[in-house]
């Protein structure tokens, strides 16, 4: 199976209908659209119209609203609070945000923010930086000796004493405060530095008889690491540990531009039009192996050898069938 091959099912796809043909068509002349009629025009949108009545997403009555960038928020209640504080995952010496709470494993992730709900009793005291807090969680939380820090943009700008709205949130002279704290101070200008007074330039002195450069000595070069090897040279070499590397490039540039593509880079033995190409060409014309199901043996042979591995690498497979041929001279 190759990937020109590859089609949908008999009646899965349908050709597009083609209108305006020709009377012949059986399609054609008024192009399915029928006879006169505002209809048969173009430019018309008649969805919803009902004939001139009241349509009906008039008549039903408009309630609510849905607020297109509200928050959603990452509810955590007392008890699951209580149950991780018991389980160890978290303990009174750290001071818990959103991310912290996320990697302790009490959440699973932090939305926008964090909010503690709910009522009840916590075992031990835990410190927590939340966006908000209901009353019942922050008196069972600080019950226990622990503390809710909420973190809100008002709370920093309240505390200069601007006062804020009654809606709680930030008021025209909070975003003023807000907006003069985010922009940059203005640098000072710097003054330009007085300028040193000029000094009488000495008389130039004749120039020395430049001395001939000594050659840079040459570096050693550098020793061939394993990280330096080919792709194809490192998996090759778990299949021969004395495999020559004369050879392994000599089988890459045999097989040359094809190993760009990253279908023809491997073998798919479980592809029996594939053996055959190779049989047909490799064993063939490189091995000189002309009878058919003597090549195919003998590729199926190296196909089992290199059966732990999933993607089977074209140059280690041409090298292994060269090599069970005693025929690695031929590169």
């Amino acid at each position: 199976m190759r990937l020109n091959e590859l089609s949908d099912n008999p009646g899965a796809t349908k050709p597009r209908k083609r209108v305006g043909r020709g009377v012949g068509s059986g399609m054609g002349k008024t192009a399915t659209r029928g006879v006169k009629g505002q209809k048969s025009r173009s430019g018309v949108a008649i969805n919803g119209f009902e004939g001139g009545q009241m349509p009906i997403h008039m008549r039903l009555p408009k309630r609510g609203f849905n607020k297109p960038n509200r928050k959603r928020w990452a509810e955590l209640s007392i008890a699951n609070i209580n149950r991780a504080i018991e389980s160890g995952k978290l303990d009174s010496k750290t001071d818990y945000d959103a991310a912290a709470l996320v990697e302790a494993g009490v959440l699973r992730r932090s939305r926008d923010g964090v909010r503690v709900i709910g009522n009840g009793k916590v075992s031990k005291p835990v410190k927590l930086t939340v966006n908000g807090a209901s009353a019942g969680a922050t008196k069972a939380i600080e019950a226990a000796k622990g503390s809710i820090t909420i973190v809100d943009d008002a709370v920093e700008y309240r505390a200069k004493g601007v006062k804020a709205d009654k809606s709680g949130k930030l008021s025209k002279a909070e975003k003023k405060a807000k907006k003069a704290d985010a922009k940059p101070a203005k640098a000072e200008p710097k003054k330009a530095a007085p300028k040193p007074k000029a000094t009488p330039k000495p008389k130039a002195e004749p120039k020395a008889k430049a001395e001939p450069k000594k050659a840079a000595p040459k570096k050693a070069a550098a020793k061939k690491t394993d990280s330096d090897e080919s792709e194809y040279l490192r998996v090759t070499r778990e299949y021969d540990a004395k495999v020559d590397e004369a050879v392994v490039t000599k089988i890459e540039k045999y097989l040359g531009a094809s190993l760009k593509n990253r279908d023809a880079k491997y073998v798919a033995c479980s592809d029996e039009t594939e053996l055959e190409t190779i049989a047909k060409g490799f064993m063939k014309k490189k091995m000189g192996i002309d009878d058919k199901d003597a090549a195919m043996q003998k590729i199926k042979a190296v196909c089992e050898t290199m059966k732990p591995t999933r993607m089977k690498n074209r140059v280690t497979f041409y090298y292994l069938l060269a090599k069970n041929e005693g025929k690695l001279g031929e590169f």
